[in-house]
């Protein structure tokens, strides 16, 4: 049996490099379709690419934010300063003043944080990536360990909804005859009352046609009443639903489709209803049905 994943999570794993060492942070929440953003300082720019591959190979749907974070050596003696990105500051701060002449002047901590200001010595772009990528793949593991125990609980709440559902159906199901019958009765007595003036002396109608034209009656709207086939497609959908949790894997898509015919038929019941009763229970189970759907949404 495959695991059901939830679309949400939470990971993190770091790394050391040459750079310091470099975190990488995952979150996830639900999203329709994959949708991947990616953060990192600028000298970790050349491993996006890589990190966006491996992410897309893992992960098919959730909104996911990738975030890279580096903590310095604060013992790197070798760090210095880049001079041509020194030299870049420094004439973007003279065009500045030139334009802005009350412009207050840059710290020297703004100056040291300008980006690809400090070059770090013996940072080798293929190791860094590695580890990087060696720290991605630990919090990927992690991310998918931990959407995949949110997906096991799903699925027993899904599993939970879904006896619930066929309890109800079974309610309905067991009361249902003895419903229509009293339904019957009823109606049978009002058109009998209804139709009782013609039996009259000028009356070409017989005793025997009128009460054919009575059982004629109460059998059209018996079988228009008849909730048997609602009843009958209604355990089929909660079976494949069953069935679809039971398989695992990306189920999300598959368990929305059928949450729209669960509906379906929960609406039919509905408007079939011949007694409080019955009302009741399709008021229940279009509950039941979206309180499932609900929590589909979060699912992979």
């Amino acid at each position: 049996m495959k695991p059901v994943a939830s679309m949400t999570g939470f990971a993190v794993a770091s790394r050391p490099t040459a750079l310091g060492i470099v975190t990488v942070e995952l979150k996830s929440v639900n999203s329709r379709f994959l949708d991947l953003s990616v953060r990192y300082p600028d000298e970790l720019r050349s491993v996006e690419p890589a990190l966006r591959e491996a992410i897309s190979a893992r992960v098919n749907r959730g909104k996911l934010e990738c975030r890279l974070s580096q903590n310095r050596i604060a013992a790197d003696t070798d760090a210095g300063l880049n001079a041509a990105a020194l030299a870049r500051l420094r004439r973007l701060v003279a065009d500045v003043q030139a334009t802005l002449p009350a412009a207050a002047p840059l710290t020297v901590a703004d100056v040291l944080a300008w980006p690809g200001l400090i070059d770090a010595p013996g940072a080798d772009p293929e190791s860094l990536k590695a580890a990087v990528l060696e720290a991605l793949a630990e919090a990927l593991e992690a991310l998918a360990a931990s959407r995949q125990r949110e997906g096991a609980a799903l699925r027993e709440v899904l599993r939970s909804h879904c006896e619930a559902i066929d309890a109800v159906a079974a309610q309905v199901q067991a009361r249902a005859p003895e419903i229509l019958a009293a339904v019957e009765r009823k109606l049978a007595e009002r058109l009998e009352q209804a139709l009782g003036n013609a039996l009259t002396e000028a009356s070409t109608l017989s005793r025997e046609e009128v009460a054919d034209r009575i059982r004629q009656e109460v059998t059209l709207y018996g079988l228009k009443m008849d909730v048997d086939e609602e009843l009958k497609r209604l355990a089929t959908h909660v079976v494949e639903v069953q069935r679809v949790l039971a398989a695992g894997g990306p189920v999300g898509r598959r368990l929305d489709f059928l949450m729209q015919e669960l509906n379906r038929e929960a609406n039919t019941l509905g408007s079939k209803a011949a007694a409080i009763e019955m009302t009741n229970a399709s008021v229940e189970l279009k509950l039941l049905i979206e309180q499932m759907r609900e929590q589909i949404q979060n699912l992979e």
